[in-house]
């Protein structure tokens, strides 16, 4: 299970493929990247070396709660580095979810190192809007204010990042609780300055700014809502949309492994869509 480690951070990480060009996915929410091992290593036939991580603070990785900027922004920064470590730049970078926003503030921030952009199940909408800012933060937060960090490591996210790295305890229970809840502040309130319509965070000048070749694959749930896709493809210029067979449905949210029918017809796309894009960087 290797680990790298990135500004003090021990970073949870797994490659999938030999040889061709790199793409670095990025799962939703603060989930680990297993849900991504089945397509990795499809997208992997089809001629690709694929990057899957754990955030830090998500899945086995190491947990640290500190930082000036967005949470979001230091996983975009990291993940550039993990990428430079494996001599990986410039590379396609894409995910579903916040694994989507993730890919385009990458994108934002670092323009020069990122080949193309793989956007799927779109955030976006006043149902997310609603729901997330207490997913993330809101509620350990409130765990912390409660209970203190034993509250916080007892929360079910928690339980799940203590089972996968052991030292996560040791290093919240470490923890000042006013600067746990201080710092997650910040970042909720950093979450919390952006649009909430079509994607969430992301302005329509950030997305009419976006110049790499870019392809869009809209969700079908109430937090990935096919109109927050379709409007996302029609403000990033040159964008690609491509549709699954699937329709929307009137539920919160959909796990990843509702795709797993579509996951062979995802990677066609996918692929498909990043070797007309070297293609095309070829004289």
């Amino acid at each position: 299970m290797p680990f790298h480690t990135i500004r003090g951070v021990a970073l949870h990480y797994e490659v999938a493929g030999e040889q061709g060009p790199w793409v670095a996915l990025v799962t939703g929410g603060r989930r680990g990247f297993d849900e991504f091992r089945s397509f990795a290593r499809k997208l992997a036939a089809r001629g690709f070396r694929v990057l899957l991580h754990d955030r830090r603070n998500t899945g086995a990785s190491d947990v640290l709660i500190e930082g000036e900027d967005g949470e979001e922004e230091i996983w975009a920064d990291d993940l550039v580095l993990l990428l430079r470590h494996l001599d990986a730049l410039p590379a396609f970078v894409g995910g579903t979810s916040s694994g989507a926003r993730l890919s385009m503030l990458t994108y934002l921030r670092h323009p020069e190192l990122v080949r193309g952009l793989l956007l799927m199940r779109i955030t976006g909408g006043a149902f997310a809007a609603g729901r997330l800012p207490t997913m993330y933060y809101g509620q350990f937060i409130q765990a912390a204010k409660e209970g203190g960090m034993a509250a916080v490591c007892a929360t079910e996210q928690y339980q799940e990042r203590i089972a996968a790295n052991p030292r996560t305890r040791e290093r919240l229970m470490a923890m000042d609780p006013q600067r746990y809840i201080a710092v997650m502040q910040h970042w909720l309130d950093i979450f919390l300055r952006g649009p909430r319509a079509p994607v969430l965070g992301m302005t329509e000048e950030a997305m009419r700014s976006i110049a790499v070749p870019t392809i869009v694959v809209p969700g079908n749930d109430n937090t990935h809502a096919s109109a927050n896709g379709l409007a996302a493809a029609e403000a990033i210029p040159g964008s690609v949309l491509f549709r699954l067979p699937i329709a929307d449905q009137d539920v919160p949210l959909l796990p990843f492994s509702d795709w797993a029918p579509h996951e062979d017809t995802l990677a066609d796309a996918l692929a498909g869509f990043m070797k007309d894009v070297m293609n095309k960087e070829t004289p």
